[in-house]
């Protein structure tokens, strides 16, 4: 298996993630925050939603993508058992310790906002998508153990052949499609806790591991025709925009969806395949600000929204202040107690996978 360290995903899982906290923060000023239990500004900016409609399409099921990619990865030099181990330690130990001592916390925020009763309630939360992807390498394990086996087989050769055609990634369109035809989501973006989001995962998970896996051929393939998806995305999304208001019909948007990824893959690939210091450390502080960004969020719009202040200053102050915060937790707590590291995805040792 190859052992090329791959920073464009390493940099995309990065942007990705910092995507995340920004969705997140625009839902605040939208009338529907409070339905989904977030705080809501009493001046909206639904205008901030039109851009926040495109990326939502595609910001979970490429972080799919991307930890199916990180799962082979972390099989180049593990047998399934060491596999397990480690997947348990990184994924599970977290999501099982959030559950119970981190995702309360906003909604300890949320209470207090709004003058309610405080109670405890463990909960998922945002890290839902933990459990999705602990689930999806217990499932897919022994697929991708036997296509480890088959690197040089007839059917990986074909397979690389099939994907030097632009038409080959978009082939795998057509599982996307079946997902949503059978599932029928009531909304396309509605990912969390629901079984459409389960199986989308589910797929992205494993064709993310099945792109690294065929090498090359994938990537060249992106890199060469990302404009042609990108394009592609576009008219789809034009489409949904101006005559579905946004949700056109689910098997339009699971297209639009990919096209996006694969777009972006290509331009990931182009200009951001390089090691630099600013990647080592936005790679490792990643994952635990993903787990604690909610709380610190809640905490930023409680202490902002009751200031007199324009809504659009409101969401740049809670932008900004809510990565500083999450960065400084990481950078004086989390990195630096040996003891909280397990539960944040960190290792001991500190090194990267």
């Amino acid at each position: 298996m190859t052992t090329e360290r791959r920073y464009d995903i390493d940099w995309l899982r990065v942007i990705a993630i910092g995507l995340l906290l920004i969705y997140h923060i625009a839902i605040i000023f939208q009338p529907w925050a409070m339905f989904i239990a977030f705080i809501r500004s009493n001046e909206l900016l639904e205008g901030l939603w039109k851009p926040m409609t495109m990326l939502n399409v595609w910001r979970i099921p490429f972080l799919f993508y991307v930890s199916g990619m990180g799962l082979y990865f972390a099989m180049r030099k593990r047998n399934w058992k060491q596999l397990l181990k480690e997947r348990s330690k990184r994924i599970l130990l977290p999501f099982l310790f959030g559950i119970v001592a981190i995702t309360p916390l906003h909604m300890y925020i949320f209470q207090e906002y709004y003058s309610m009763p405080l109670s405890y309630q463990a909960h998922m939360g945002h890290l839902w998508f933990l459990g999705n992807i602990f689930v999806y390498v217990i499932v897919l394990l022994p697929i991708f153990l036997y296509l480890k086996k088959q690197e040089n087989s007839a059917f990986t050769k074909k397979l690389r052949t099939f994907m030097q055609n632009p038409l080959g990634p978009l082939a795998i369109c057509v599982f996307f499609i079946a997902e949503v035809l059978i599932v029928k989501p009531q909304l396309f973006a509605l990912y969390a806790q629901t079984w459409h989001g389960f199986f989308l995962g589910l797929l992205a998970f494993f064709f993310g591991f099945l792109f690294i896996y065929v090498g090359k051929t994938f990537w060249q393939t992106v890199l060469k025709w990302k404009w042609f998806y990108i394009g592609l995305a576009s008219i789809l999304f034009g489409i949904r925009y101006f005559q579905f208001a946004t949700e056109a019909p689910s098997y339009l948007m699971a297209i639009e969806s990919n096209c996006w990824i694969f777009g972006i893959f290509g331009l990931g690939y182009n200009y951001l395949n390089k090691p630099s210091k600013t990647l080592s450390y936005l790679s490792k502080a990643a994952y635990p600000v993903y787990i604690i960004h909610m709380f610190v969020l809640y905490g930023t719009a409680m202490l902002i929204l009751p200031l007199k202040m324009n809504a659009w200053i409101q969401f740049v102050l809670i932008t900004v202040i809510t990565f500083i915060g999450c960065f400084i937790i990481y950078e004086l707590i989390l990195r630096r107690i040996s003891i909280l590291k397990p539960f944040f995805g960190l290792q001991w040792n500190y090194k990267t996978l």
